[in-house]
């Protein structure tokens, strides 16, 4: 069984953890990336399905490309940050099942092409990619993650050679100036959303 965090952990992971818009100059290095992968393939997905597919950008020149096919608003943000990941999700996934779920051996067949496969392409891409956030944050690092990119011109120039993947989201990372960051936004209460039966 698992032992609460204590404070400052919750602390690092929610409570006092932003969105960044910037970062320091300090870098995020391919050992990094390595410590937080680690750690986010630990997080459950469906079946331990594992669609998602990181395209960690450390160079400029990868993140100028990128960057290229955001928004107005977010292409500055992926041009300065340290690192940048695509989340993609594989539409493919089902193909290692056999050995990611090797006690179901017809795991396969439970995802038929169409849309039940999306969805679960789709749903543990997220999972993972929050997975993400929450190890880079463990692990004393900022985010930044953000739609608002062209997914079609994205996939064009990220994925070319893996047809099967689609780019899910983005996120930078590093460590973040905190003078890039928004005052808090409204969190709702619990009565207001939740129910309890």
């Amino acid at each position: 069984m698992g032992q609460p965090l204590d404070d400052a952990g919750l602390d690092t992971i929610f409570r006092t953890a932003r969105t960044y818009n910037g970062y320091t100059d300090a870098p995020v290095t391919e050992a990094d990336i390595r410590r937080i992968y680690d750690l986010l393939k630990l997080g459950p997905t469906s079946a331990n399905q594992h669609p998602a597919r990181f395209i960690w950008l450390l160079n400029q020149e990868g993140k100028d490309r990128l960057a290229e096919l955001a928004s107005q608003a977010n292409a500055p943000k992926i041009r300065k940050a340290p690192a940048t990941v695509i989340i993609g999700m594989d539409m493919e996934f089902q193909e290692n099942l056999p050995w990611l779920f090797p006690h179901a051996p017809d795991a396969k067949s439970w995802f038929p092409e169409g849309e039940m496969r999306f969805n679960n392409a789709f749903r543990n891409s997220s999972l993972q990619g929050a997975y993400l956030l929450i190890a880079a944050r463990a692990l004393g690092f900022d985010t930044g993650p953000m739609s608002g990119f062209d997914n079609a011109k994205v996939d064009a120039a990220f994925f070319a050679d893996q047809p099967s993947v689609r780019s899910n989201f983005i996120a930078t990372l590093g460590h973040g100036d905190a003078s890039t960051i928004f005052e808090r936004l409204p969190r709702p209460e619990f009565e207001r959303f939740n129910r309890v039966l």
